[in-house]
């Protein structure tokens, strides 16, 4: 007997960062009922890739319609769709990892309406929206609303409403890792990449400011970074080289065993619309101290968050939680991928889409 239920899915991701990848491989093995066909780019050329998916698809899409398509918010469906009418009738989730008008810009970008265009085209082409939080959803229709009020004429009414009734909220499942047999509760993680969206620069003054305090702490100094030093990371390396017991992108044995291990994950995202990264984390048994903003609020109670953009706050919450004791374990286990495969199986049907 054939293992597929008979759907065919296309699975389209235009960007594959590294929580994309998973998610898109995390999919396929969960969903195994679901005959699936995976295009991917990868996740580099920002500007090329979320206008120029459409070209580099041309000639490689199969032959056969599928009977849906699940495709990323990078993904220029609409255009997609124009180029290929065999596609028009063939209903299509869009899912948004992220969406471009809650995205902050870099110094050395230039503001550009196109990528929110792009989502928004490919929103009204889609049969059904999913985010990965609800704070993804509400920036998504509250910037389309702002947007459409700013053009100077001939916009049709409602365009947000139309989106919001057909969105909904589904998260990338998080597979939890298991705590160690010893936990360092003085032990601090940094797991988020050394970019300007997560503003390491406030963890690094935070974490300088605790070490004058005189508190006892540790330093896990992990995820990816360029191979330019971020001025961030150079200066903790400079002036705490004796806090830092890990220092890098782990294998992932390795990453698993040291969140297994660190008693506190911090974050510092200008951006983060469901934060994996301190998730997996939580899910091993470390505290989390968030900013008290984004998807973070859905996610942990009062005592985990701190206020946006303090790097006092932030230090003196570490220092009472280093020196009193840490608090009671966060629960995330409602992201567990346990508890999604059942909601994402149910979702990937053309039927929940009349």
């Amino acid at each position: 007997m054939d293992k597929h239920s008979g759907l065919r899915c296309w699975l389209l991701s235009a960007y594959r960062a590294d929580s994309h990848g998973a998610w898109a491989e995390w999919l396929q093995s969960s969903q195994p009922q679901v005959e699936w066909h995976c295009l991917e780019l990868p996740g580099r050329h920002f500007r090329w890739r979320i206008r120029g998916n459409p070209l580099s698809w041309l000639d490689r899409l199969p032959a056969q319609a599928p009977d849906l398509i699940l495709a990323t918010s990078m993904v220029d469906l609409a255009t997609l769709r124009g180029l290929h009418p065999r596609l028009a009738h063939v209903p299509a989730i869009y899912y948004f990892h992220e969406n471009q008008f809650a995205y902050p810009l870099s110094e050395n970008q230039v503001k550009s309406v196109e990528p929110q265009m792009v989502q928004i085209y490919g929103a009204l082409s889609a049969q059904r929206l999913l985010f990965n939080s609800a704070f993804n959803r509400d920036s998504f229709l509250a910037g389309v609303e702002r947007l459409m009020n700013k053009m100077p004429d001939a916009t049709p009414a409602g365009i947000s409403t139309r989106l919001k009734r057909k969105s909904a909220v589904c998260p990338v499942p998080v597979t939890p890792i298991a705590p160690g047999s010893e936990k360092d509760e003085q032990l601090i993680v940094w797991n988020h990449r050394w970019e300007y969206d997560k503003a390491p620069e406030r963890f690094a003054a935070a974490m300088i400011e605790l070490d004058r305090s005189g508190v006892d702490f540790r330093l896990a100094l992990l995820g990816p970074r360029h191979a330019r030093t971020p001025e961030s990371l150079s200066r903790l390396r400079s002036l705490l080289p004796d806090r830092i017991v890990a220092d890098g992108k782990l294998p992932l044995h390795s990453y698993q065993e040291l969140l297994g291990r660190a008693g506190i994950v911090v974050s510092t995202a200008l951006h983060e619309f469901q934060g994996l990264s301190v998730m997996e984390a939580v899910s091993a048994g470390a505290r989390p101290l968030v900013p008290d903003d984004l998807c973070y609020p859905e996610q942990y109670a009062e005592p985990y968050r701190y206020r946006p953009g303090d790097q006092d706050a932030l230090a003196g919450r570490l220092a009472e939680w280093l020196t009193r004791g840490l608090p009671p374990a966060a629960d995330v286990s409602a992201w567990y991928d346990s508890e999604l495969t059942r909601r994402w199986s149910q979702l990937l049907t053309p039927q929940q889409m009349i």
